[in-house]
């Protein structure tokens, strides 16, 4: 039916989040759920109304609708590594290990370009329209990675919009090569990132002259009009307490670019205090938050041979009460810092509902991983139903909450542009060659 639908038409007896749809009064069911019909014409959302409005169309039967889902923070130079390279016990400091071993060793630009463009081909046939990846910055290293995505995002330019940020330890912009860095990632329209741990160590306690290194890279995003994007406090150690000196930095300096934070793990075992007043000063900089719950399970407080005893995830409820803009993201995908993950928002999205309790009620957590991230990239129009929209949307027949959560999803339907995206998941033998898979 939908194939035959042309350029325009209804989707009548729908359901969908009532945070995602602006400017429709709509009664909501118990989970923030409405009932409504949606007109698509040439690619756009026409308008949205309430059910009984459309005289024919597509029949949803009450399935669910969300708008395409954006990906605010994953790793596609180092995606799918993980055949070649594994990381043994699972531990941070293995990933870090087995990540530099790698990229030391077989990173070319054919290597970077074939394995993110698997990852991209598995984001989009799952429904995803912008995604923004972290790559690893170490020169002279960088200057390939940064090449080879450049070239990935003018070549999905309109399928996926692809936003890069650098990673690297804090201490690197003080040294040498800072303003190479800095000066590479604003001639390739990027945005600055860092990690607020040193080289070579771990998220622990602040070292000597965190300060000035943090106000160093900070000065360097503003003489370049930088946003920025920083790994903060991904640890299960108490004092890793960096967010609230970005924070504290942010407002000293009147920071006037968007600043997102990634992880904050360590902030769930702070004392209350002390994380209570951290959550004040991030929401009064207006630092946008994003976790990785999958991630994060995976990796923080595995210790072989013990049962973890934290999940390893930051206080997004409290968060979100104190005003801040809260995403969920994929990260790491099939490498050293995680072994699993397909770039599929919706596999994201339910994990994270299970993990972090997003649920009874649900709130506004909806906007997770939609329109909150959308916005924290800076992306007008995403993540929404909304009149004038693209018409890049998720259809599900699933119809409440509790169906959408409890299976994979994997008969969805993507529309892109209004019309079904015939895409699909590359199978995982097409990387064999490039990370020595035989059979």
């Amino acid at each position: 039916m939908l194939q035959r639908a042309g350029s325009r038409f209804w989707l009548r007896d729908a359901r969908a989040p009532g945070v995602l749809v602006p400017g429709l009064d709509a009664d909501r069911d118990q989970d923030g759920l409405i009932r409504l019909d949606i007109r698509i014409e040439d690619g756009k959302v026409a308008a949205v109304a309430l059910p009984g409005t459309a005289p024919d169309g597509v029949d949803m039967r009450g399935g669910l609708v969300w708008p395409a889902p954006v990906d605010a923070h994953t790793h596609l130079d180092k995606g799918h590594i993980w055949p070649r390279t594994r990381n043994p016990e699972g531990s941070f400091i293995g990933a870090l290990t087995a990540v530099m071993s790698d990229r030391n060793a077989a990173w070319s630009g054919e290597d970077i370009r074939a394995r993110a463009d698997f990852a991209l081909r598995c984001a989009y046939a799952h429904g995803t329209v912008a995604i923004r990846t972290h790559l690893d910055t170490y020169l002279p290293h960088a200057m390939t990675t940064w090449r080879v995505m450049r070239e990935l995002r003018d070549a999905w330019a309109g399928r996926i919009a692809i936003q890069m940020s650098s990673i690297c330890p804090v201490d690197r912009f003080s040294g040498p090569d800072g303003k190479a860095l800095a000066d590479l990632v604003a001639a390739s329209g990027g945005v600055l990132g860092m990690v607020t741990r040193p080289s070579g160590g771990i998220h622990d306690d602040l070292p000597p002259g965190f300060q000035q290194e943090l106000d160093t890279f900070f000065a360097l995003a503003e003489e370049r009009g930088l946003d920025l994007d920083l790994h903060v406090d991904e640890s299960g150690e108490t004092g890793a307490r960096a967010l609230r000196e970005i924070a504290l930095t942010a407002l000293k300096r009147k920071f006037k670019g968007r600043i997102q934070c990634g992880h904050c793990c360590s902030l769930s075992i702070q004392p209350e205090d002390f994380a209570r007043e951290t959550i004040a000063r991030v929401a009064e900089a207006g630092i946008d938050i994003v976790v990785l719950p999958m991630c994060n399970m995976y990796l923080q407080d595995r210790v072989p041979g013990r049962t973890p005893r934290w999940r390893g995830v930051t206080l997004v409820h409290e968060m979100r009460a104190a005003g801040i803009r809260v995403s969920v993201a994929s990260d790491n995908t099939r490498d050293p810092f995680y072994a699993y993950g397909d770039l599929d928002m919706v596999e994201v999205f339910r994990e994270a509902t299970r993990i972090l309790h997003l649920d009874h009620p649900f709130g506004d957590w909806h906007r997770a991983m939609a329109a909150n991230p959308a916005e924290a990239m800076g992306l007008q129009g995403r993540g929404l139903i909304a009149a004038g929209a693209p018409a890049d949307l998720i259809l599900f027949s699933a119809r409440f909450m509790t169906e959408l959560l409890s299976r994979p999803q994997s008969d969805r339907i993507v529309l892109r542009d209004g019309r079904v995206l015939e895409a699909t998941a590359p199978h995982w033998r097409e990387l064999d060659a490039v990370v020595g898979v035989s059979g």
